[in-house]
C-alpha cells in the first residue's frame, strides 16, 4: 500500500519521464503510419490523414478535459480558459508553459510555443518546416477537444516559420 501512494504522488506532479518518451513516440508513429506510402491511398489523401490525427486529438482533448477538476469546468470567461490551457494543460501534456498568449479581444487568441516539444527533434533545418503540420494536426484536435469540454466551440489552426517554434491560433466560435 505505501508503494502504490508513494507512485501516485509521482503521478501527481506530472508524468514520468518514460511516460514523456512514450507519448513523443506514439505520436510520432502515429504520424509516420498515416503518412506511409500505400498503393491506393485513397480519396483525399494527406487532408483526410491531418483530419485523422486531429480526430484523435479532439477525443483525447476531450477525456482530458472530463478528468479536470470541477471547478475547472466552472471556467466562462474564454481568457481564463486559454489561460488555464497554456499554463496547465500544456505542463501536463508538455512538462512545459506555453510561452506567449495574445488576444484581440473578439474572440482570436494566438497561443506561442518557442520550443515545442514534438518539434524538436526535427528543429536541425528549414527543410522540415513544410513537414511541421503533421506533427501539429494532433495538437490542434487537443487544444479543441478540450475546449470543446469546457463548452468553447473552437477552430485551432498552426504555423511554422521556424522551428521548433509554433504558433496556435484559436478562434472560439460564438453560439
Amino acid at each position: 500500500m505505501r508503494a502504490r501512494s508513494a507512485w501516485a504522488g509521482v503521478r501527481r506532479l506530472g508524468w514520468c519521464m518514460a511516460d514523456k518518451v512514450l507519448f513523443e513516440f506514439l505520436h510520432t508513429e502515429m504520424v509516420a503510419e498515416l503518412w506511409a506510402p500505400h498503393p491506393d491511398p485513397g480519396p483525399g489523401g494527406q487532408k483526410r490523414s491531418l483530419s485523422i490525427l486531429e480526430s484523435i486529438g479532439f477525443r483525447v482533448g476531450q477525456a482530458l478535459g472530463e478528468r479536470l477538476p470541477q471547478e475547472t469546468l466552472g471556467f466562462r470567461e474564454e481568457l481564463d480558459v486559454l489561460k488555464f490551457l497554456c499554463k496547465d494543460l500544456w505542463v501536463a501534456v508538455f512538462h512545459k508553459q506555453m510561452d506567449s498568449l495574445r488576444t484581440n479581444h473578439q474572440g482570436t487568441y494566438v497561443l506561442q510555443d518557442n520550443s515545442f516539444p514534438l518539434l524538436v527533434p526535427m528543429a536541425s533545418g528549414l527543410q522540415y518546416v513544410e513537414e511541421a503540420p503533421k506533427f501539429l494536426a494532433f495538437t490542434c484536435g487537443l487544444l479543441c477537444g478540450t475546449l470543446s469540454t469546457l463548452g468553447f466551440q473552437s477552430l485551432v489552426t498552426t504555423s511554422v516559420t521556424s522551428l521548433p517554434a509554433c504558433k496556435f491560433q484559436v478562434v472560439i466560435r460564438k453560439p
